[in-house]
């Protein structure tokens, strides 16, 4: 796998490894002790420091990352409270403009209102995340706190690549797997419209929002209190409860879901890249919106896909 190209170094100075990343509480007790030795010096006494010279003030290392669970907390309720308001933004938006005559309710079970709702609601989220990492914990430079760290040359192609095989391996691994005929989620997929509508979210600002949540604010929070391996399981876990809904809890197509958490948090671990995840994950569900384009006929014949 790549190495992103801002990948930070370990403590002997080469690019992170799996399984021997610096934890962020290394990081902290570091920055500790050279608070107290700083503080040791000045308590010695002015008559250790040689005439003409000054004492060094070493300032203390950031905390990384800026955040912590509270502010995950935090972050989920604004989430909740942004769909709510998100949503029921466009069920105003959508009776005052094309279903004048119809109940709350029954615009409410109109999918391509309930995905506008959901970008609205995305764009408000990352608007609190961005209030939150520059002026609450005042890391002005967004994209480093979050470790963005956006890949460069062939990197980038390697990361699609990975998402296309990793779509294709878990696919066929579906079929060996109970998965049930009728999930809530294609209910999204009853009109051309809708299809196109949850596709093009799909491969754009559902997958840069889950990897900012799961692997930009998430991640590194469990990872500094937890250790890296069980950072990555609970991550990964969170991830495939998130969809769950979507896919009635059903085991087999949840496990597919965990396993795709899995992958992206480890490319976020060993990366130390959000946006390989971003570039991966895009990848995972552009190859499955393909499959289902090529299996309908360009969504002309979504029947097809109960078959």
């Amino acid at each position: 796998m790549p190495t992103g190209a801002d990948a930070e170094p370990s403590a002997e100075g080469s690019p992170l490894v799996w399984g021997r990343a610096p934890s962020s509480v290394q990081a902290e007790r570091s920055s500790a002790d050279t608070l107290t030795q700083s503080a040791s010096a000045s308590l010695l006494g002015a008559s250790h420091i040689p005439d003409g010279q000054s004492a060094e003030i070493v300032p203390a290392a950031p905390t990384d990352p800026a955040w912590d669970g509270w502010d995950l907390v935090g972050l989920v309720v604004l989430t909740m409270i942004a769909l709510f308001v998100g949503v029921f933004t466009a069920l105003l938006v959508a009776r005052s403009w094309l279903y004048p005559h119809t109940a709350l309710g029954e615009i409410a079970r109109v999918p391509l209102v309930i995905v506008a709702g959901q970008v609205l609601a995305y764009l408000l989220v990352l608007a609190c995340m961005y209030v939150l990492v520059t002026r609450e914990r005042g890391r002005p430079d967004f994209l480093a706190a979050i470790h963005w760290n956006w890949p460069s040359g062939t990197a980038i192609a390697a990361y699609v690549l990975t998402g296309l095989a990793l779509s294709v391996a878990l696919q066929l691994l579906a079929h060996f797997l109970p998965i049930p005929k009728e999930l809530p989620i294609d209910n999204f997929f009853r009109t051309p419209a809708e299809a196109w509508a949850l596709s093009i979210l799909s491969i754009t600002l559902a997958p840069l929002m889950e990897e900012l949540f799961f692997r930009g604010f998430l991640y590194p929070v469990l990872a500094r209190s937890l250790g890296l391996p069980l950072a990555v399981l609970v991550t990964a876990l969170g991830f495939a409860a998130l969809h769950g809904a979507q896919l009635m809890f059903s085991w087999g197509p949840v496990l597919v879901i965990f396993l795709v958490g899995l992958v992206l948090t480890m490319v976020r671990a060993q990366q130390n890249s959000v946006a390989a995840g971003v570039l991966i994950h895009m990848a995972y569900n552009g190859t499955i919106t393909v499959a289902m384009f090529a299996a309908t006929d360009g969504f002309r014949h979504l029947e097809k896909l109960n078959q």
